[in-house]
C-alpha cells in the first residue's frame, strides 16, 4: 500500500497522513492514531527517497570507522554498541551507512559524507583527548554524538554518552588494595584514547589514596586483544617481584590474562586475582547464571541505545541544548578475586 492509497482508504489528505506519520505537532492524536494504526493493519512502510526528498532529511545515520587494528571499536563491543543503536535506528525508520577509510582520510570521509548530504547525523566512536573530529563536526554543522569523551576542555559543547571510567578503576583497583594486594598489574587498552587516559587516571587515584607507589613496571597499553593479555601477563609473571592481582580493560584481555595463569600453573583468585570491564557482551557472556570474573559492568549495548536517541534528537531538532549521559559501572563479585597470598 502506497501513500495515496492509505489516505483513500482513511477519507484524509496525503499531507494530512504524511504529518501525522512523521509526528508533526498540528495533527490532533485522534488523528494521528487513526493513521497509526492504519499503516500497522495495512503493512505501510513509508518510502524513505519520497520522505527524504518532502523532509529534506536521508533517514540515515552514518558511522565511519578507520580502518586500522589498532582502534578500540574494532572488536565485539562496537559490535554490541551497534545492535543497541539499531534498536533506535529500526523504531525511527532510519537506516544505518558504514564507511571504512584509512585512518589518514577520516576527516576528509567526513566531509564527503557531509558534502553528499547522505545521512542525517552521525556517531563518533574512539575518541581521542582533544580529538579533531569534533572540531570539524561542529564546522561542518552535522548533528553528532560522541560514545565517550574528548578531554574536559569543551564537553559541555556537544553531546556525549560516556561511563565514569575513572570511578570505575579507582572502584576496582581500591577493592582489591582492601584486599590486601599491593601490586596491581594494569592492562589497560590505548592510552591515546580518552577512556583508557581516564581508567589510569582511577588506577592511579586508588594507588594514591592508599599510599601505595604506582609502578610503571606493572603497566601495560596496548589495542585490547586475547594475545595482549596473554603476552603481558606472561612478562609480568617473569618479573622478580610479580602482581598479585591484574586489572583488565576488557573481559577479551582477561581470556588471555586466564590463558597465562593456566600455563604457567596459577590458580586465578588465589595465587593471582583479576578484575575485568566490558562483561557484558552479548556473545561473550560473565557466566550463565553467576559472574565467574570479578568486573565492572557497564552495557554497551545500552550506551548504544542512548547514543542514537540523543542524535534522532538532534536531528529533528538541531537548536535542542546538547546532552551529556555518564553511566555508573557496577562491581560484579566473581570467582576470579581474592585475598592477596602471602609471599
Amino acid at each position: 500500500m502506497n501513500l495515496k492509497e492509505l489516505s483513500t482508504l482513511l477519507g484524509l489528505s496525503q499531507t494530512t497522513v504524511s504529518r501525522a506519520l512523521n509526528g508533526y505537532p498540528e495533527v490532533s492524536e485522534v488523528t494521528r492514531d487513526k493513521v497509526m494504526k492504519a499503516a500497522k493493519q495495512h503493512n505501510y512502510t513509508p518510502n524513505t527517497r519520497a520522505r527524504g526528498l518532502a523532509t529534506g532529511r536521508n533517514h540515515a545515520v552514518g558511522h565511519v570507522i578507520p580502518l586500522s587494528t589498532e582502534h578500540e571499536v574494532v572488536n565485539p563491543v562496537f559490535t554490541d554498541f551497534i545492535a543497541g543503536a539499531s534498536e533506535i535506528y529500526s523504531r525511527e525508520n532510519y537506516d544505518m551507512m558504514l564507511t571504512i577509510v584509512p585512518d589518514k582520510t577520516e576527516a576528509e570521509a567526513y566531509r564527503k559524507i557531509a558534502a553528499k548530504g547522505s545521512v542525517d547525523g552521525v556517531i563518533v566512536h574512539g575518541p581521542k583527548a582533544d580529538d579533531p573530529r569534533i572540531a570539524l563536526l561542529r564546522e561542518i554543522g552535522m548533528p553528532f554524538v560522541v560514545h565517550g569523551r574528548s578531554g574536559i576542555a569543551e564537553e559541555s559543547e556537544y553531546s556525549w554518552v560516556d561511563m565514569n571510567n575513572t570511578r570505575a578503576f579507582e572502584r576496582a583497583t581500591q577493592f582489591l588494595i582492601d584486599l590486601g594486594h599491593r601490586r596491581i598489574g594494569l592492562l589497560n587498552g590505548l592510552e591515546t584514547m580518552d577512556f583508557a587516559m581516564k581508567r589510569r587516571e582511577g588506577y592511579r587515584a586508588a594507588h594514591i589514596s592508599a599510599g601505595l607507589p604506582e609502578r610503571e613496571e606493572l603497566c601495560y597499553s596496548a589495542e585490547m586483544t586475547e594475545e595482549y593479555g596473554f603476552s603481558a601477563t606472561m612478562e609480568l609473571l617473569a618479573l622478580r617481584k610479580p602482581p598479585t592481582a591484574i586489572l583488565a580493560s576488557s573481559i577479551i584481555v582477561g581470556f588471555g590474562v586466564r590463558r597465562a595463569l593456566d600455563t604457567s600453573g596459577l590458580k586465578i583468585g588465589k595465587d593471582v586475582s583479576l578484575i575485568v570491564h566490558d562483561d557484558d557482551l552479548s556473545y561473550l557472556r560473565n557466566g550463565a547464571t553467576e559472574p565467574i570474573y570479578t568486573a565492572t559492568r557497564s552495557s554497551v549495548r545500552m550506551a548504544g541505545r542512548i547514543c542514537a536517541e540523543i542524535l534522532m534528537e538532534q536531528i529533528s531538532d538541531p537548536k535542542r541544548p546538547m546532552r551529556h549521559v555518564l553511566l555508573d559501572a557496577e562491581l560484579i563479585i566473581g570467582h576470579t578475586t581474592g585475598p592477596a597470598p602471602k609471599r
